[in-house]
């Protein structure tokens, strides 16, 4: 198999400026300061977005992004000068965006923080389950482990900083499950006993206890807003939209559109946070996600994506001043987005290609995604 180095030289008609290889991109920096405050599948890297901002988005022109996931473009155009706006089906990201994203006093934020911190750190060690454990949280958690992560839940509304507590729970839940090291992303069934470990070439045990995962992500998380408080651009501010972009008031408006909408058939990005939902009560609206997989990749699916991404884009082009980009990242291997841009009114104006880096080893095969760059016709 070639290197990646040697794959990067011999790249033909792939945007080399926006391919980017492990060495000149390491994971720190793809997943700096908020970038990784809860790990996200399907998310794309915030350099791209960034390129994207400066290449097709005047001086403190508004952003929008309709399929806003975890909120990687509305924190890029934060960083990068711009106001900006992201809707989203799905309650846990629209609370993530908004932990992300809102201003924060940092002396009230690292108050509650560490307050959480030292509330943590005297937390009795549970044999047992507690009486508000359900059934949920009695399958995918040891009892310690869920007594440590009920007893913060009920820290959660003590604080000012309630969202941000709600994310450090909501991660330090994923890292405690019953689950193998090398199955964080979608579990199956509860690792009950020890298994042979992937990730670590060695016999593990599943997780017994959360206290080490909120000590750690109670800190990790002030870190890294503190980091990002000190990043961000004075005066600019990200509204997150709670709802079906299809049917919502999108608030333009907007300079230009940078997203990325779901893939059909791939990911499930409500069930990827189950434990978030299970923990926090958060509201569902699963059967309204484009693209989820219990819809399947048949002829009806596949029709029901395109009408729904085109009505989205469809919905954002109305918001756009004139003349303004809509990009669009994606992989469209089954060729969809002529039809999605036409029904949408837009034109296309550019098609590049990039090469997308794949760190991790048990994921092979060359990956590559297009970066559509649409007008309204």
């Amino acid at each position: 198999m070639a290197t990646q180095e040697a794959l990067y030289r011999e790249l033909g008609t792939v945007d080399r400026s926006l391919s980017w290889s492990e060495r000149e991109l390491p994971e720190r920096e793809r997943t700096k300061h908020v970038h990784r405050l809860h790990p996200y599948l399907g998310k794309f890297v915030p350099q791209l977005v960034e390129a994207l901002l400066a290449r097709h988005v005047p001086a403190g022109g508004r952003v929008l992004d309709p399929f806003a996931g975890s909120g990687t473009t509305l924190v890029q155009a934060l960083e990068s000068g711009h106001d900006a706006a992201g809707v989203d089906v799905a309650g846990f990201n629209c609370l993530l965006m908004r932990v992300k994203t809102r201003p924060y006093n940092l002396d009230v934020l690292r108050r509650d923080l560490l307050w959480a911190h030292a509330q943590v750190e005297g937390l009795p060690v549970a044999d047992a389950y507690p009486r508000a454990a359900d059934a949920y949280v009695r399958a995918w958690f040891a009892p310690a482990a869920a007594a440590e992560l009920l007893r913060f839940r009920e820290l959660v509304e003590q604080v000012a900083s309630a969202d941000v507590l709600r994310v450090v729970l909501a991660r330090a839940a994923r890292s405690a499950r019953r689950t193998t090291h090398y199955d964080l992303d979608v579990p199956r069934e509860p690792q009950l006993g020890p298994y042979w470990c992937h990730k670590h070439r060695r016999e593990c045990k599943p997780v017994e206890s959360a206290r080490r995962f909120l000590l750690r992500y109670t800190l990790d998380t002030l870190d890294r807003i503190e980091t990002f408080a000190a990043t961000r651009r004075p005066g600019r501010v990200a509204e997150v939209i709670h709802g079906d972009a299809r049917g919502v008031d999108l608030r333009g408006p907007y300079a230009a559109v940078i997203t990325s909408p779901p893939y059909p058939g791939l990911i499930d990005y409500h069930g990827q946070h189950r434990y978030a939902y299970e923990l926090l009560g958060l509201d569902e609206h699963r059967d309204a996600e484009l693209g989820r997989p219990s819809a399947g990749t048949g002829r009806q699916a596949l029709e029901e994506y395109v009408a729904g991404v085109a009505s989205v884009l469809r919905g954002a082009r109305t918001v756009l001043d004139p003349g303004s980009p809509v990009c669009i990242v994606v992989n469209d291997r089954r060729d969809l987005y002529p039809e999605i841009l036409a029904r949408a009114g837009l034109r296309l104006q550019e098609r590049v290609e990039r090469h997308v880096n794949r760190r991790t080893g048990r994921r092979v095969g060359e990956y590559y995604e297009s970066v559509l760059v649409a007008v309204t016709e």
